[in-house]
């Protein structure tokens, strides 16, 4: 069997605000795509930050296990021994490519060659019309080779990443607000700047979609599209709710190679992407890897592949760690230090929207929360001292400490090192003075 072409799109702080999904963003391109191939409805990241969350869908591990704890340009990498996703494709005859945006280091160097990568297309500002014009150019050189042997090209956006400012709102009674934030003028101006990001963001993908098709590539590539974590506003990013960790996920194969045009309900987390591609284009998986390979699901042989997976959030701008489990019907968060009820790193912290919640947010926070994501999606009550759950508590508690326990995560023995984002000192707050 011929391998297939892989082009992995990934977007900045997108979470599944798409049409696609239920929001009334204008994303019919990304719609077109989700309806032609598999949309998966409840993928998550591990980590709801940058760095982190793509160390994971490069090595196919949480983050404490692959070593970046926090963000790339503060000091956190991916231990240098690990296999990625582009490393050992090289080694099964891929020829390997990123054109855009990355967010992650080996050893400190932010290096692509390093992630192993064979290709790299640097692109001023990462922009997704500009990656898509080098996307374009990539594939008329493909076209040009002498050569069937595959190809795995990562195509990395900016978008939705904020700051939102130049781009031009949507009308503000357009704007439809998550539950889980007040419904001011300054949020919707924010949600406005935000929802024109996504749209830019969808146009590239119309235009990726159509190269692809035009160069003659379509009966043997199979799209995926994704971002890294949920949205940038307050009580999202940074956080192990739903709204954190909440991620978009698409495939389009080639046609006749899987049944599509479907959506599947089924609990999978981004650490599963890495053995999923490797069982595709039949790629040992390496051992060591937390997660597990969905491919069973998507061939029908399987309903689930996974019941619970496990999130953590230790460094971003602050240090705010904490560690979580998710199954379908509950979520558990357990704090490890004082802070506030919602930690908010400084972009959304000086946001429109992070000025309107600081209030309601910078308060102290609780050892341990506990959800029930059926009576409760926005995670907005806290069960953990409920009699009723109390049997939940339990039973989720032990598992997040078996899963530490079982992994050496270095949370166990104390403050992980990493050091503070410059821009706090400047902030003129009482963001401390609120900590317990």
């Amino acid at each position: 069997m011929q391998r297939p072409n892989i082009v992995f799109i990934i977007s900045h702080d997108t979470g599944r605000y798409l049409g696609t999904y239920g929001r009334n963003v204008e994303t019919p391109e990304i719609d077109e795509l989700a309806n032609e191939g598999i949309q998966f409805n409840n993928y998550f990241c591990s980590q709801p930050q940058c760095s982190p969350s793509r160390g994971s869908i490069m090595t196919g591990r949480y983050g404490h296990n692959h070593g970046m704890m926090g963000l790339a340009h503060m000091g956190h990498s991916i231990y240098e021994q690990l296999e990625t996703i582009p490393s050992e494709l090289n080694k099964i005859g891929y020829r390997t490519s990123l054109i855009g945006l990355y967010h992650e280091s080996v050893n400190d160097e932010f290096d692509p060659y390093k992630l192993g990568y064979q290709h790299y297309q640097q692109v001023p500002g990462n922009w997704a019309a500009e990656v898509t014009d080098h996307f374009v150019d990539f594939l008329k050189e493909e076209n040009k080779r002498n050569d069937d042997s595959p190809f795995y090209v990562s195509l990395g956006f900016e978008e939705t990443h904020r700051p939102f400012d130049d781009y031009e709102p949507v009308d503000l009674d357009e704007v439809v607000l998550p539950d889980y934030l007040p419904d001011t003028e300054e949020v919707r101006k924010d949600f406005a700047q935000f929802y024109r990001s996504g749209m830019d963001m969808d146009d590239a993908v119309g235009r990726i979609k159509r190269a692809i098709k035009e160069q003659g590539f379509d009966d043997n590539t199979v799209i995926i599209f994704t971002t890294d974590h949920g949205i940038a506003f307050p009580r999202a990013k940074g956080t192990l709710y739903d709204s954190g960790l909440e991620t978009a996920f698409l495939m389009k194969f080639p046609e006749g190679m899987y049944e599509q045009g479907y959506q599947s309900d089924a609990l999978l987390c981004n650490v599963d992407l890495m053995p999923t591609i490797f069982d595709l284009v039949d790629c040992k998986v390496p051992e060591g890897v937390d997660g597990v390979s969905f491919l069973p699901l998507i061939e029908g042989e399987v309903e689930q592949t996974r019941d619970h997976f496990f999130a953590e959030m230790t460094w971003h701008d602050k240090y705010h760690p904490m560690r979580g489990v998710r199954t379908q019907k509950y979520k558990y968060i357990r704090n490890f230090e004082d802070g506030p009820k919602v930690y908010m790193p400084y972009d959304l912290h000086t946001s429109l929207t992070g000025e309107v919640v600081r209030d309601e947010y910078y308060v102290p926070n609780v050892d341990e929360e506990l959800y029930d994501l059926e009576v409760d999606p926005a995670e907005l009550n806290n069960i953990a001292s409920d009699e009723a759950y109390r049997e939940v508590l339990a039973d989720l508690r032990a598992k997040v400490d078996q899963w530490m326990e079982a992994s050496d995560d270095p949370l166990l023995k104390g403050r992980v090192p990493g050091y503070e984002a410059e821009e706090w000192e400047s902030v003129d707050d009482d963001y401390e003075s609120r900590k317990k």
